[in-house]
């Protein structure tokens, strides 16, 4: 499907190098950084998910192991919370 958008010059400059650089269309760069944010953006979701699944009560042991949990999702799958 195509269609059209607008986006800042500074924006478009690199994409342009960056497919320069990798020796693609731009359209492919532009979908490979959507695919990319919207899979985040599912992550997160999911993410928030379970921890509104167990938000209720929890001992002492449950709460340092969600943590450690949550602390190794963020920096192994989110990396970055957008």
């Amino acid at each position: 499907m195509k269609t059209t958008i607008s986006i800042p010059d500074d924006m478009y400059k690199e994409i342009e190098k960056i497919a320069k650089e990798s020796r693609l269309p731009r359209s492919e760069v532009i979908v490979t950084a959507v695919r990319e944010r919207l899979e985040k953006r599912k992550s997160v979701k999911l993410f928030e998910a379970i921890n509104k699944a167990f938000a209720g009560e929890e001992t002492t042991g449950d709460g340092r192991v969600r943590q450690m949990s949550k602390k190794h999702y963020s920096m192994t799958v989110l990396k970055e919370r957008p």
